[in-house]
Parts: structure tokens; sequence; C-alpha cells
């Protein structure tokens, strides 16, 4: 017998183009297509409009119902999702209908119910499915939810798992509160060491501020930060436990001391700017080249690691997120491999040994000894690593094998 169990989800959507909102054929292949994806199996759908704006969209599923109800005039839908069992998930299904529609924020609850524990206590957290790899996801819960929505860029989520305070981004993780650290040292200590000097820095993403506090603590006497989208950068400033406090983010954004924060595209920023760095760090989301929309996209070809290369001071490094080693996801790995080499004469890797990310760091003039230069150094920096000593350098700067030649170590190309 089939449990008597479901999952119900009320959500709130605001900030959608009224005129989508009153395109019935629109509202009905949108929900279609994110229930189907989140699992569930339409059986049916109908519609009705009202006099003189409005409809009411309604999918009948195996596993139960789904509807949507807008409000053009406000820019506004009420949506709910019930799907018993196991098989689809209503939560997912719901934030897929809030991308599409390009909601700019999403308030929802999910109510249990049924012959369920949960009734008698807690509601069930929130669960995002984060994808690693072609049929391979990451299952997240998430309790509480403390921010969800959309920003002008991207769906975020701000919430508690069992690594603390976390940030997803399009439903994938960018850090927490337990890894945030090694993930920033790891990203940001061997490029300080590698550089001739660290007084003028520059960042590209890294929206949590994290990078910049590290560059000031290791001698950087001016940041400039640089984000395309202010809403996760004040979210996060205002949400997380880590990275910039409100007061630091409100002082940045007028440049009231070393960090600079500037709200604009990191490609435009770098053609227009005429200012030369010791170091620049660009920290993204891992590339999607299956999302031809992924805006971040570009900005990890060849032509825009030439553009951010030609802003380095003598000496000056850049320093980037490419991906992870692991075999079944290394393709921004080994496609950045490829695009550093094309553009820098040394390329040192640095695999994070309590992380599953790998960084790049590229230099326009040839050092003969990389690893030697970085590990020397490490004494002498004025920010002292939690998370990175000597041997962890040497360890880091091995590529995994499936991407090394033969005598290859990746650190010095």
């Amino acid at each position: 017998m089939r449990p008597f169990t479901g999952r119900h989800v009320l959500a709130e959507l605001t900030g959608v183009d009224p005129a989508l909102l009153d395109d019935e054929a629109t509202i009905r292949e949108v929900l279609v297509g994110a229930l189907t994806e989140a699992g569930a199996s339409v059986l049916q759908t109908a519609g009705h409009r009202f006099d003189p704006r409005g409809l009411t969209v309604l999918a009948m599923l195996s596993e139960s119902h789904a509807s949507v109800h807008t409000w053009p005039e406000h820019g506004s839908a009420f949506v709910d999702v019930f799907t018993c069992g196991e098989a689809a998930d209503p939560e997912r299904a719901v934030q897929l209908l809030a991308t599409r529609l390009g909601a700019t924020s999403v308030h929802r609850r999910t109510v249990d119910r049924g012959e369920s524990p949960a009734r008698s206590g807690a509601p069930p957290p929130l669960r995002v499915n984060e994808p690693l790899s072609a049929g391979l996801r990451r299952v997240w819960d998430v309790e509480p939810v403390i921010w969800s929505g959309r920003t002008a860029f991207q769906d975020v989520l701000i919430g508690g798992t069992a690594h603390g305070v976390t940030l997803f981004c399009d439903d994938e993780r960018q850090s927490s509160e337990a890894s945030q650290l090694v993930y920033h040292e790891a990203l940001l200590v061997p490029a300080l060491l590698l550089a001739e000097r660290v007084d003028q820095v520059l960042v590209i993403g890294s929206s949590e501020g994290v990078v910049s506090g590290l560059a000031v603590a290791a001698g950087a006497r001016r940041v400039d930060h640089v984000d395309i989208d202010a809403e996760c950068v004040k979210l996060c400033a205002r949400y997380l436990p880590y990275g910039y406090t409100p007061d630091d983010l409100a002082a940045a954004e007028l440049g009231n001391g070393p960090v600079t924060v500037h709200y604009i595209d990191g490609w435009q920023y770098l053609h227009d700017t005429g200012r030369r760095y010791d170091l620049v760090v660009i920290d993204l989301p891992d590339e999607r080249p299956e999302d031809t929309d992924a805006q971040h996209n570009r900005l990890y070809g060849v032509e825009f690691l030439r553009l951010a290369s030609a802003v380095l001071a003598p000496g000056g490094v850049l320093v980037g997120q490419v991906g992870c080693p692991t075999l079944w996801r290394n393709d921004t790995l080994r496609t950045s491999l490829a695009r550093y080499r094309e553009v820098f004469a040394t390329v040192s890797h640095y695999g994070s040994d309590e992380h599953e990310w790998s960084f790049l760091t590229g230099a326009p003039e040839a050092i003969a000894d990389p690893v030697r230069r970085m590990t020397e150094r490490l004494a002498t920096l004025p920010y002292r690593p939690v998370s990175i000593d000597a041997e962890a350098i040497r360890r880091g700067a091995v590529l995994p094998a499936s991407l090394r030649g033969h005598g290859d170590t990746g650190c010095g190309s």
C-alpha cells in the first residue's frame, strides 16, 4: 500500500513581466516544462482567462496537481504544486517556474501532508539539487531558508545546511560557513606568493567579499572589487556570517577605505580601466557551456584572459577558479588549462587538499621554479594562512594524472 503522504509548496512570485502573466500559452508551456524537469508526470492542463486580465492554469499530475494564478497588474502570481511520493520535487518545480518567468522575488513555504512525522513538528527542509555533471546531482537540505529569490542575473538562495549558512546561485553551492576560508585561501594564497608584490588588487566576481578582506590582510593598499550582480553582493553582506558586513560594504561602495566596490560587468571594467594591478583574481561560478545564456561563460575564454593580462603590472599574476579535478566533472579545468597556457608564460596549479576545486595562476613572465618561489615566500606573507603550508603548496601544484603528460606537474609551463 502506498503511503498517504505528500508535499505541498505554496509560493508567491513577484517582479514578473505583466505581458507574460497575461499570456496563457506561455504560462502553460512554462508550467509543464518546470513540472516535467522536476520529475512530475503531467496528464493534462486546463486554463481560464479573466476579464479584463489575468488567468489561471491548472495541471493535473500523476502525483497530484499544480496551478498558477496570475495578477498581471501587480506583476505577480500565486503558485501551488502538490505532489505525492518521492518521484517529483515540488520545490524544484516552483524554482524552475520562477526562473523561467523571470521573477525577481520568490516567497514560498512547504506543507507536509498526510502520514508524515514532519506534521507533528517542523516542516521538512527545502532540498536543493545541485548539478555536478551529466546524470549526477548532490542534494542539500536547507533549513531555515534565510533568503530566496531571483536577482537580475541569477537565482539566489541563502540558508542553513549541514555546512552552516550557505550561498547557492542557480542551485550551485558557492560558499558555506564551514568551508569558505579553505576555499578562499586556496584561491588567493598561492597567487599572493607568486606575485612580485601585493599592493594593487583587482577582484572580479567573489560576491561574498572574503577575497577583498584577505587581500587587505596580505598588504594590499587598494582592492577594486568588480561584480555585475549588485543585489547578490548586498544579500551576501546582509545575511552571510563571513565576508563583508553591511557597514563594510557601505564603505566600499563609497570607496572609503582600501576596498572599492564597482557594480559593473568585469569585461567592461577591464576595457575601461587605466589602472595596473599586481594581482587579478577571477572568482566565478563554474563555466556552463551547455547554458548559452550564462553571462559569466565569456569570462573564462582566451580573449578575456588576454584582456585581464593586459592590466597586470610588471611581476603581476592572474588567478582564477577553474573547476574541479575529479574525472566526472573536470571539463572546465581541462579547458582552462589549455587557455591559460595559451596566454601565460608560466601557469601554476593549486588543487585544494580540503576542497573540491582547482585554481590556476598565470604570469606573463617565465618563472623558473614557481613552487620554490611560493614556499620560500610563505613565511614572509603578512597574512598567515590557516589551511595552506609549504607541503600543501607542493602537493597542490601537481595536476591530476588525467590532465598531465609525462613529467608534467602542471606548475611552470
